[in-house]
Formats: C-alpha cells, structure tokens, sequence
C-alpha cells in the first residue's frame, strides 16, 4: 500500500487542525490500535493511531470501534498521561514514517510536562511509543527484544528513531542533486532507483513515474533526462496537490491508494478521488481491518464448530452403518422358531441344520449355523436373544440418529451465523449460545447472569412497519418467540439455514412489495445469499411454535405460503 512519506505528509497538514484540543477519550479497541477523541470548540475528531502489520496510519476517522470491556494496560498507562492534556504540535521528521504528536499536560505532581505519542509507521514493524519530556519511553505496543534488537524499546529506554536510509528529500533537495544520485545507479530500473535515492516514496509510485514517462527501462537506457525532470516535478507537485485516489479492481474492492490517480495497470483497474487523505484511508482500511479482527476473533469458534460437526456427522455415519449391519433381525427370529419346530430332527454337537423354512412361499430349504457347544434348545434361545438385542439396538440407534440430525442441524445453523458476524458483539453472542449448551466454557463465571437485549438488524417497510432481522440464533429466537405477536408476519428460506425474519405488522396486511422485500431480506441472510430463485416460506407467528426442548433458533410452522426471490436483484 502506498502510506508512504509523501502521503504521510498530506495527513499531516490535515491533523495540524487538532492542534490546540483536548484529549476527552482514550480508547485501545485492538492490541496495536489506538484511538483518542480530541475536542476543541467548534471541532470533536476521533484519532485513530494503528500500528497493526499491513494496516499500520494515522487519521481522523469517522467510523466507531468497538472496545473491550476491559481496557488493557497501554490504554490505562495513554490515560493516565495523557487524559486532557492539550495536543500542541503534530509533526513529521522529513519524508520519513514516522509522526510525532507532542502535548501539554500536567504530571501527578501538578508540573507542566511535554509528554508525546510516537507512531512508526514503518512495513512490517509499526509501533506507538508513548514518550515521556525527557525522551524516556513509558511504553509500546511492541517492545523490543534486548538481544536481538539494536534499537531499544522498553519501559524507561531512551527514545532514538529509527535509523536514516540517507535518501533524499523531494520537498527539500534540488533536482539536479537527485538526478546524479539516480544516474549512480547504472543497472536498476528506473523505478528501484528512484525508490533507493527518494524518501518517504513507495514502490507503487516510483512504478506509476517510470510508466508515465519512460515505460520499463533502466537509469543505463535513459538518453533524455526532461522526462525525469518532469516526473520528480510531478511527485513534487501531487504531494503538495491535496489530491487523493483510491484504486479499485474490476469486483470494486480497493487495491491502492495514492495522492496521484495510478494509470500502470490500464483499463483493469478504476480510480476514485477524495477531499481529504482521511476520508480516502477511512473507506480503504475500516471494512478490510474490521474483517480481519472479527475473522481472528471467531477463528476459535469456526474451529471448535467444525470439529464439532465433523464429529457429529462421522458419528451418525457409525450409527447408520450399525443400523444397516441390523437389518437382517427377522433372519434370527426365523431361525430360531425354525429351529424350535425342528428340535426332533437335530442333533446335539451339530454345526448346522438343514431344514424346511415354511416362512417362505416355495417351502424351501434353508441352512442355518449352530453353535456345536450348545443343544438344539439352547441355539434356538441364543436365535431370540439376538434378535430381540437387535430390536433394541434398532430403537436406540434410530433415536440417536434422529438426535445426530438434529445436532448437525444446529451446528450448520451456527456455522452459517459465523459468516455473517460483522461486530465482536455478534461473535459474543454465539460464543454465549455455545456455553449454554455446552460445547464451550464460561470465559467469565459472572457473565451467566448478565443478560442484555441483542443489538437487532432493523428495517421499514413501504407502509412503515418494522421488519427485525436475527442474526444468530440467539436472536432468532428472541424476535421470534418474544418480541413478535400472533399477527405479524414471519419469513425463513426453505430448508436452508439463515435468518428469522419478522415483519411487526400486528395483523394488518402487508403488500406484495412489503413481502418481497422481506422474503429478499431472509435470503440475504442465509446460505442461499448468493443463489437465484430462493424459495423462503412466510406464514404469521401464530402458526410459528418452538418444540419443548428444541435448541435455540429451532422451530416448526405450518399453513405457510412460498414466494422465489434473487438476493441480488431486490436489495
């Protein structure tokens, strides 16, 4: 990504309109992201500082975090320095990824003090410092390891920054000086050498240069130095612009971002232009950064559930498997009444009997097995013993089945809700809902008792009644089986795991567009969400019931009507 020096720069400017507010909230949603709430008059921004790998900024963001209940200890530690304490400088060393937020703010002894927070915004090694006003480090959220780092970063050390590349300076260093530095460099492409000699560029921009004005060449192949002079005059000028562009793929997921529009990849890519760099980096970090989080947050419940189905399907293939091998139970009842109306005819020792089976039309002759260790009366007790065992295997093996189905049932339900998490809150829930049945453990005894209404997916419909949407089970059920009266209208797809969708219309009727829209929302949140023609039932919440003892999410319902809808075409 191109969060270089120069794009830095333009986010610099942008935060320097902080200067002069307060620090009112300090929050640490995730281990390496900050984010502060700052507030003067007339302006109330939230900061957010990331050092996480791949993601690594800073801007002013529009979006809301969530936080955990508990704050870590940096959190504490940024609070107790830095709570109302008034920002006075933002500044940036050079083209450099490094920003520095400097602040005045009183210590426990009553002193003005300087403290600052640091970010290194560099690839692969973000940090946020927090320094004290002589230059001792009070924390990080990566500390560095004493034997193998050169630089320090503890509790304590002495702040020193990262070590110079000794690059050159665009907004600072005459042309000429940075022409000869690149002309050293006889046998790189043109683009590595701007990228060694320049600071604060990313390779994505020496790239879009090289294209603009030479194509893929090397610094040995350059015969005109005036298409050079008009790219470093061109970087210069779109780092000073105020221009910001992010670059999408053909499915419009963002690729890059840049202060200058990217032309490289032709007509495959599109871009899209903003006011400011916070705006830009808000629309291109929050939905990629927010998915990562919840997909590493679920990671261990994805696991366990599919472990759990895993198991539970294996072992209802064990039981239908047994079911089969018992099959053939009549056999041993017939054997033995066989055996029983032929006791005159065996004789003891014998390992089979030939006799008439009268079971079968043609009265034909049959074999049966005998034990030779037993008499003809005990082979003929032994036939009936086995068979009724069988009978009981059979009964038992077909309730257990029915239970495996039921459980394989459930776990693809929740399975399916873990797809679409989309807050930690969601995954919270579900998480909740495993301990309750079981499968997982109280993380904190004393959230058993805690119970608080689910954060429902709302919508209106054309006459404006409200339209709630479950997104787990647990939610199922509550608009469901609590919140929804006999009179409003409920919709689920057709034998696919998703959503329970009710439309609190309380008896009155609905339009045809009301229950597209709703029968659309329902497939939306289902297996089927990107299928065509999803058949999704609707029918009114009296004929909706909860079976005694069924798990959570779980319902049957009757007179209901079918309608087909495509999720894509009707949201």
């Amino acid at each position: 990504m191109a969060f270089d020096g120069g794009f830095l720069h333009n986010v610099v400017s942008e935060l320097q309109q902080a200067i002069g507010a307060h620090v009112d909230k300090i929050y640490q949603p995730a281990r390496d992201v900050l984010v502060l709430t700052l507030r003067k008059k007339g302006f109330v921004k939230r900061l957010v500082l990331s050092a996480a790998s791949g993601t690594a900024r800073v801007h002013f963001t529009e979006q809301k975090y969530e936080n955990p209940e508990t704050p870590p200890m940096f959190c504490m530690l940024a609070r107790k320095i830095f709570s109302a304490a008034r920002l006075v400088a933002v500044e940036q060393k050079g083209l450099e990824r490094v920003i520095e937020f400097t602040f005045d703010a009183s210590n426990e002894m009553g002193d003005r003090v300087h403290p600052k927070i640091i970010c290194e915004l560099l690839s692969g090694s973000g940090n946020i410092i927090l320094v004290g006003e002589d230059g001792k480090i009070y924390d990080a959220v990566r500390r560095s390891d004493i034997e193998k780092s050169d630089r320090l970063i503890l509790s304590g050390a002495t702040y020193r920054y990262p070590d110079s590349q000794n690059k050159l300076n665009i907004l600072e260093t005459d042309t000429n000086k940075i022409i000869d530095r690149i002309s050293e460099q006889k046998t790189e492409a043109l683009s590595t050498a701007m990228l060694k000699t320049l600071e604060g560029t990313s390779p994505l921009v020496c790239r879009e240069l090289s294209y603009i004005y030479y194509g893929d060449i090397s610094v040995a192949d350059i015969n005109d130095i005036t298409p050079l002079i008009c790219a470093l005059n061109k970087l210069k000028g779109s780092i000073l612009s105020g221009e910001y562009y992010i670059t999408y793929k053909s499915d419009n997921t963002p690729a890059d971002f840049c202060y200058m529009p990217i032309t490289q990849y032709g007509n495959l890519y599109t871009y899209k232009r903003f006011d400011t760099p916070s705006q830009l980096l808000d629309a291109f970090y929050f939905e990629r950064e927010n998915a990562a989080r919840i997909t590493k947050a679920s990671s261990d419940i994805n696991k366990l559930v599919s472990n759990l189905l895993s198991r539970a399907c294996r072992r209802k293939a064990n039981r239908e498997k047994e079911l089969c091998e018992n099959s053939n139970r009549e056999d041993l009842r017939i054997n033995g009444e066989l055996i029983k109306a032929n006791l005159y005819a065996i004789e003891s020792g014998s390992t089979k009997a030939l006799v008439q089976n009268y079971y079968d039309e043609n009265m034909a002759l049959t074999e049966i097995p005998l034990d030779p260790s037993l008499t003809p009366q005990q082979n003929a007790a032994k036939y009936f013993k086995d068979y009724k065992k069988s009978c009981g295997a059979v009964q038992s093996l077909d309730a257990l089945i029915e239970n495996d189905k039921t459980e394989i049932s459930y776990l693809e339900s929740v399975a399916e809700s873990l797809t679409r998490c989309k807050t930690l809150a969601d995954i919270a829930e579900i998480r909740e809902e495993l301990a309750n049945y079981g499968y997982l453990k109280y993380q904190n005894k004393n959230r058993r008792a805690k119970k608080s209404a689910p954060q429902l997916t709302e919508y209106k419909s054309v006459e404006g009644y409200r339209i709630l949407v479950g997104k787990n089970n647990t939610q199922n059920d509550y608009i469901t089986c609590t919140l929804a009266s006999k009179g409003d209208m409920w919709f689920h797809t057709k034998n696919i795991h998703g959503s329970h969708v009710v439309v609190l219309c309380g008896g009155e009727p609905i339009s045809d567009k009301t229950i597209i829209f709703a029968a659309t929302l329902a497939a939306k949140n289902s297996k089927a969400a990107h299928s065509a023609q999803v058949p999704v039932d609707y029918t009114p919440i009296k004929y909706v019931k909860k079976p005694s003892g069924a798990k959570a999410g779980m319902v049957i319902y009757t007179t209901n009507k079918t309608v087909f809808v495509t999720p894509e075409d009707n949201l």
